[in-house]
């Protein structure tokens, strides 16, 4: 069988999750907003110090730049280093049958207390209104994966990050977007808690809560189901001064 074959593997997810019950617990909220000021904290700083590549680099590049700055700031806030162990870009995952072993999502970040094994994984698309595919992206390319266990699959919690190059909002964009899907039979996207504002007074951040239609290899149902999972939006304007660094940090 080789790399690229699309059957099941059961001994690789055997050997994955060995001694590990699935799905993992959830993470705690005040974790998740956490990892969305940091992410903040960051892309505040290179709005303003590397504001060219943001406005017109790929969205490779500007992985790689958050993923540097993310992993600098291990170095210069405590609340980081203690949670995070690290952060690392295109680290090849497998799907949650083993049959894709080479999954690489965008930013992974490795959680203190939790196996490296199975790192929060964020997924990064651009949004720039011109090319009139934005939402489609971004849900269709992005959101997706984690539906179909792609990505995420061994826990309840993924985030997703719009680098956003126009106006569009978490209200303007993805929720139409999500609202078209669910007059679809099925829903595209399984939403089954609409996306819910942070309330948060600076960054535009919501959750959205979708359940999951894939199953775990050799287990017995009902322990087979993955359950729901929740989907933190980030979206980050990229011109300067768009995002405010979180001085409460």
């Amino acid at each position: 069988m080789t790399a690229g074959s699309s059957a099941p593997r059961p001994d690789q997810i055997d050997e994955l999750t060995r001694g590990i019950e699935l799905p993992l617990a959830a993470l705690h909220e005040e974790h998740l907003a956490l990892i969305a000021d940091m992410i903040a904290l960051a892309w505040g700083d290179l709005a303003i110090n590397r504001a060219s590549t943001l406005a017109m680099g790929s969205e490779a590049e500007i992985n790689a730049l958050l993923e540097a700055r993310l992993s600098r700031l291990l170095d210069e806030h405590p609340l980081w280093e203690q949670l995070v162990r690290s952060v690392a870009r295109g680290k090849e995952t497998v799907s949650f049958n083993g049959a894709h072993l080479e999954k690489r999502p965008d930013l992974s970040i490795f959680l203190s207390g939790r196996s490296p094994a199975f790192p929060l994984v964020i997924e990064c698309k651009l949004i720039d209104a011109p090319d009139g595919k934005s939402g489609t992206l971004y849900c269709n390319n992005g959101l997706h994966r984690f539906l179909t266990g792609e990505y995420g699959w061994s826990g309840r919690d993924g985030f997703m990050l719009a680098y956003v190059r126009d106006q569009s909002t978490i209200e303007s964009c993805l929720l139409p977007f999500l609202a078209a899907g669910r007059m679809a039979k099925p829903d595209p996207f399984a939403v089954r808690d609409w996306p819910v504002g942070s309330g948060h007074a600076v960054l535009d951040l919501a959750a959205t809560r979708h359940d999951r239609a894939f199953r775990y290899l050799n287990r017995i149902p009902p322990a087979d189901a993955p359950g729901p999972i929740a989907i933190w939006h980030l979206w980050l304007p990229t011109r300067a001064g768009g995002t405010s660094s979180m001085s409460e940090i």
